[in-house]
């Protein structure tokens, strides 16, 4: 079961030195749930929707001693 995340836009003074206070405050009222759905909402727009983390192969020659 996917969880929606609320939309919502504020709008901040940037030279406001409680924004930092705010988004705190703000993230310590989600749960757990809520932030890592918030987190993988954020991860799917810039990675896409693959589920799978990308795999690297290497191959390494071993010396023989």
């Amino acid at each position: 079961m996917v969880e929606m995340i609320e939309k919502r836009v504020k709008k901040f003074d940037l030279n406001r030195s409680s924004s930092i206070k705010e988004d705190l405050a703000y993230w310590l009222s989600k749960t757990p749930g809520e932030r890592i759905a918030a987190i993988e909402l954020l991860r799917r727009q810039y990675h896409g929707s693959s589920t799978r983390l990308q795999r690297t192969a290497r191959v390494v020659q071993q010396t023989q001693s």
